[in-house]
């Protein structure tokens, strides 16, 4: 991160929503390991034993931009409280294990549909200059609860656009994979089916993106302040055949096929055909863009328009080989 983006961030306060979840915590390790001059960053989630844990490894006294804010983003009053004087918001905050939110999902609405509109509500009522919402692939012609909840929240954050006056706010999305590792996730699974000796898998056609958390940071950072409002941010990253992951860290372990789950994709979409026709490529990423008007000509001009409809999917994008899925492991200290 450049000398010129830090200054993006001088003096400013940030608040990050789920701030105690994976990707929360990667982002204030690399804040604060970079000595970005934050005025504050606000960790706003609703366990506070989490909260405790994390105020353990990055503790007050010892940083004194860190703020520890108990808060569901269910409850709007709770959320305008904590907004106060903040200029950017990552909303991290979410329900994301797919069999849950097919279980409960009145639950599921509450967290990812009515909690976007609560925080969207929020920011209005701030001082907020800049939003990120961080969606999900399974966002994309979603065949689950759980994507169908981020269809949503992507459609409440975009369209609130249309909605800031006069206000100096804008709002945008990030969407991206699977993030390497991550609770609930295939790697951790696989590791703890390989003590068995038996890898369980639904499909061997089966791919999936990958980002690494790292990767995840950076990105979300580059959409924050490079934003102009209303964008779908979506980076081009790579992915694997499952059965090859399974191989790399079980190469001795029996597998068995199991059947596709209910709302479970043989591969994942971070692009569909109809939204290809608005998005904009850079060499790093894609721009899905809520109409080709003004607001983005800029935009238009700097990044290449395709003349073809495509869908972007696990795929039919980079997909690692064994050597490479086991070279990604080994750095991310996995295996």
């Amino acid at each position: 991160m450049n000398i010129k983006t830090k200054n993006f961030f001088k003096n400013k306060s940030i608040l990050i929503t789920g701030g105690t979840g994976s990707f929360g915590k990667q982002l204030i390790s690399y804040f604060l390991k970079n000595k970005f001059p934050f005025l504050k960053i606000i960790v706003f989630s609703r366990d506070e034993f989490k909260q405790f844990e994390l105020s353990k490894i990055f503790p007050e006294k010892k940083f004194p931009c860190m703020r520890y804010f108990i808060g569901d983003v269910r409850d709007k009053e709770r959320l305008m409280l904590a907004l106060q004087g903040v200029d950017y918001v990552i909303h991290a905050a979410a329900l994301k294990q797919v069999p849950i939110a097919e279980y409960n999902p009145f639950e599921a609405i509450k967290t990812n549909i009515i909690g976007s509109q609560n925080l969207i509500e929020a920011c209005l009522g701030n001082r907020v200059k800049k939003v990120i919402a961080l969606s999900t692939d399974k966002a994309a012609a979603p065949l689950n609860l759980y994507g169908a909840t981020k269809l949503c929240s992507e459609k409440l954050f975009i369209a609130a656009n249309n909605i800031i006056g006069k206000r100096d706010l804008t709002f945008s999305v990030v969407r991206y994979g699977n993030v390497l590792g991550s609770r609930g996730s295939v790697v951790p699974e696989f590791l703890k089916q390989k003590e068995t000796g038996m890898i369980f898998i639904t499909d061997k056609e089966m791919t999936r993106f990958s980002i690494t958390l790292d990767e995840s940071v950076n990105f979300v950072l580059f959409a924050l302040v490079s934003s102009i409002g209303g964008e779908i941010f979506v980076p081009k990253i790579s992915s694997f055949r499952i059965i090859d992951l399974a191989k790399v860290i079980s190469p001795k372990s029996k597998i068995k096929f199991t059947g596709i789950r209910s709302g479970e994709k043989i591969y994942e979409e971070l692009i569909t055909i109809p939204e290809s026709l608005n998005t904009l490529e850079s060499k790093n990423f894609y721009l899905i863009l809520p109409s080709l008007d003004k607001k983005f000509s800029s935009l238009e001009k700097k990044l290449k328009k395709n003349l073809k409809s495509f869908s972007y999917n696990s795929s039919n994008c980079l997909i690692l080989e064994k050597n490479q899925i086991k070279s990604l492991l080994i750095k991310n200290k996995f295996i």
